[in-house]
């Protein structure tokens, strides 16, 4: 699935005329204009579904369907028994404002040879705006030799692409890892009951279709504990509590927020709703940018300088305490990273991998490519070594 960018709003004054083509009337001599006039026939206002999932109205002895889409519009005629009816001799023109703008633009109706009188006009900047039309036809043998008016208030439709994007931007997160859509690439899409659900990498999609349930509301999980001496390293390493500013332990014991697989650290209870209401703000604020692909806040790597267990095998500091909390496992043995008095640093290539215990170093010295393709399969962009 391509990214996509965030559907913008249209600055009709820049681009109204290239879009519509000439002004023509004022509004205010455009509704002298929708007055009756002798041999002019106007649609009733009673509108149904059309054959072509348009807006289908009666007029006079004609059925008219008008569909709005990004590439302009089209006219479909057809009689009372809902018999097409050949516009192969008509003519047309619609006349279009676009809420919020007093002026009206005129654009030509010709038949397409497809059955259908069209306005081909690009309204993709348009999607999801109402447009005010009003249309005149002309040459339509059914008619009696009238002039057919009518009006039509139709949106423009947004596209699957405009759709998904406006989606993404309204979800932010995604709610198996609480991490921001696009920070690991292109986000995926999954079905939900029916619904587009979208997640931040390939690697989330089983847990959503595992249990769908939890995750229909979009949102990661939220679970608040308090925070114990496992996670000193972390505490050191955020230092201050994002909803207030305040240095973490300044308040007691501080309050330990997962979203999703990411830890925040609070200095009381009182922040905890600021967390639930707003998580994506406050987790880019937390980890920065970078969050989810395995580095800092700024470089994306750790720094080398920690004390040796063995050859090979160091010690974490506060410094890898994010990373940590990304990994969460060791790639070796599939166990948590403290499982076995670990987490411990390996330096496979330039990268930082963090292992359960001294024993799965050998492992990752003689294949550290596998073990680091292991960790990008689960999502995990190990940092870089600096």
């Amino acid at each position: 699935m391509k990214r996509t960018l965030i559907i913008t709003a249209f600055s009709l004054a820049m681009t109204a005329s290239s879009v519509f083509g000439q002004t023509i009337q004022s509004q205010h001599d455009h509704a002298q204009h929708n007055h009756a006039m002798p041999g002019m026939t106007q649609a009733r206002e009673v509108t149904q579904a059309g054959p072509h999932g348009g807006s289908l109205k009666q007029t006079g002895n004609l059925q008219i369907e008008t569909i709005v889409s990004q590439g302009g519009l089209q006219m479909f005629v057809f009689d009372r028994a809902g018999q097409p009816v050949s516009v192969d001799q008509g003519r047309g023109a619609v006349s279009v404002r676009v809420e919020g703008n007093a002026k009206r633009y005129r654009y030509d109706l010709l038949p397409d040879g497809k059955g259908a009188l069209t306005a081909p006009v690009n309204l993709s900047q348009l999607a999801g705006r109402q447009i005010d039309v009003d249309i005149q036809l002309v040459g339509i043998k059914a008619s009696g030799g009238n002039t057919v008016s009518f009006n039509e208030v139709a949106t423009v439709p947004a596209s699957e692409q405009q759709l998904a994007a406006a989606a993404i931007a309204l979800q932010k997160i995604c709610p198996v890892s609480g991490k921001p859509l696009g920070s690991m690439g292109d986000p995926v899409a999954v079905d939900v009951n029916g619904q587009k659900l979208y997640v931040c990498c390939a690697g989330c999609v089983s847990e959503v279709e595992s249990n769908p349930t939890k995750y229909a509301a979009g949102r990661p999980q939220i679970t608040v504990t308090t925070a114990t001496q496992a996670d000193a390293a972390a505490i050191a390493a955020q230092k201050v509590c994002p909803v207030m500013d305040e240095p973490l332990g300044g308040m007691g014991t501080p309050i330990k927020v997962m979203v999703g697989d990411k830890p925040i650290y609070l200095c009381c209870k009182g922040c905890i709703k600021k967390i639930q209401a707003e998580p994506a703000k406050y987790l880019a604020m937390v980890y920065g940018e970078q969050m989810g692909r395995g580095g800092d806040k700024e470089s994306g790597s750790v720094a080398a300088g920690s004390e040796a267990v063995r050859e090979g095998v160091f010690k974490v500091t506060a410094a890898d305490a994010t990373f940590i909390a990304a990994q969460k496992k060791c790639p070796v043995m599939d166990e948590p990273l403290d499982a076995m008095g670990g987490p411990y640093k390996v330096n496979a290539d330039g990268k930082a991998i963090y292992i359960c215990c001294p024993g799965c170093a050998k492992k990752i010295a003689a294949e550290p490519q596998k073990w680091l393709a292991v960790l990008k399969s689960q999502g995990v962009e190990a940092p870089t070594i600096r």
